[in-house]
């Protein structure tokens, strides 16, 4: 018998607001992707004049991006997708996509998720670390501060115990600058 429930599989964001019915959540694996800052963000964390970054599942051979896979609640599978895409697909810098995900308790499921498209505009490839901690750092968009995303996730990750070192590296250094630009 095949599971026809629906899978969202989440890497930024979505891991601490679905924003959705969820039946049941399990950490995942996605792989052949990596979670980066590779999106500037015009609406959601910055502006058109001032853009900030946020997080986006780039492909890259050879990795695997460790995230949440979400079943969402029967009866509400229809909802949940014309909800992701309005949330997601705001300027149409992500594509969705089907992607197989591995379960912690082993499952291989199919999913929904979004990753970057590399042709749009906003997506930004190889940004330097100390780049991206300057533009977060100085983001401001409709949902709030571009910092307070990066802090959100990476604190999200650690209480899954999800290390991911790039994204606690940039949550540290955005406190730095914050700091000095305090002081």
């Amino acid at each position: 018998m095949h599971d026809t429930s629906l899978w969202v599989f989440g890497y930024g964001s979505l891991i601490w607001n679905p924003g959705f019915p969820v039946a049941e959540r399990h950490i995942a694996t996605l792989p052949g992707h990596s979670r980066s800052f590779c999106m500037r963000s015009i609406h959601h964390r910055g502006t058109s004049d001032r853009p900030g970054l946020v997080l986006a599942l780039d492909p890259t051979q050879g990795s695997a991006c460790h995230g949440i896979g979400f079943r969402v609640r029967a009866g509400a599978e229809e909802e949940t997708v014309d909800y992701l895409r309005e949330r997601e697909l705001v300027s149409a810098a992500y594509l969705e996509a089907e992607v197989a995900i591995r379960l912690e308790d082993g499952r291989e499921v199919d999913a929904m998720t979004f990753v970057i498209d590399p042709h749009h505009e906003q997506y930004v490839h190889g940004l330097p670390l100390e780049d991206q901690a300057r533009i977060i750092a100085a983001a401001h968009g409709g949902k709030g501060p571009n910092a307070e995303y990066l802090y959100n996730t990476t604190a999200h990750l650690a209480e899954l115990g999800i290390a991911d070192a790039e994204l606690e590296w940039l949550a540290a250094r955005v406190r730095e600058i914050e700091a000095e630009g305090a002081s």
